[in-house]
């Protein structure tokens, strides 16, 4: 078999973990201290989240759509093939490094979304925009850590709080859509979708797409 290949390592802001890029044959991972966070052969839960979030924005002459956390651009790219041509995609990563293998060794893997003129690319932390955009956007898209249990960052935490859903809530136009992506379920947090002003739907989505793999979960909640 083989062997995997350390490719480049970042710090995560506000914490004492690394992320690693690795690297085996044509398969690539991203790890935060040992645990996967993403591999480019898994990413059918991901392209789910971006799909059934932009499915419902089909109608509109140019929705606007943020997306929380870059990771392989997998996210990305499956929205943009839903969205029309006069759509904005605007992406935030927290991560320079995460950016810059994006724009690397990675750039290929999703098809070099980061290059299509509907996207617009922000260094910065996704919960900033939440706290200061009012009603910018028509769907916002959060796959940032794993989901409400996150492994690499106590800031993100805050995504997940009521005050977190509140703001992403404020950030959407009236019927906007919020959609998270989680590694699990969380009958808890959809309670807390539902008090923060959403309506709910859960979505089970697995990981290699129609050729199975685990399930993950997808909230779609629009805006009341």
């Amino acid at each position: 078999m083989i062997p995997w290949q350390l490719l480049d390592s970042a710090p995560v802001p506000g914490g004492a973990e690394t992320l690693r890029l690795y690297r085996r044959g044509a398969e690539f991972s991203i790890r935060v201290d040992g645990d996967e966070l993403m591999n480019s052969r898994v990413h059918g839960s991901e392209d789910a989240l971006a799909e059934l979030a932009c499915a419902r924005l089909a109608r509109l002459p140019s929705p606007r759509v943020l997306i929380g956390g870059l990771g392989m651009g997998y996210t990305a790219a499956a929205a943009l093939s839903r969205l029309n041509a006069q759509a904005e995609v605007v992406v935030a990563e927290l991560l320079p490094a995460v950016v810059a293998w994006n724009r690397g060794v990675l750039a290929g893997l999703a098809g070099n979304p980061l290059d299509d003129g509907r996207v617009s690319l922000r260094v910065i932390d996704v919960a900033i925009i939440l706290k200061t955009e009012q009603q910018g956007y028509d769907a916002i898209l959060l796959d940032v850590d794993n989901g409400p249990e996150g492994l690499t960052r106590s800031g993100n935490d805050w995504l997940y709080t009521r005050g977190g859903l509140i703001a992403a809530r404020a950030a959407l136009k009236p019927s906007g859509i919020l959609a998270i992506w989680s590694a699990t379920s969380d009958p808890a947090f959809s309670k807390l979708l539902r008090q923060a002003g959403f309506t709910v739907e859960e979505v089970a989505a697995r990981a290699r797409g129609r050729k199975g793999g685990s399930r993950h979960m997808i909230w779609l909640a629009q805006r009341e």
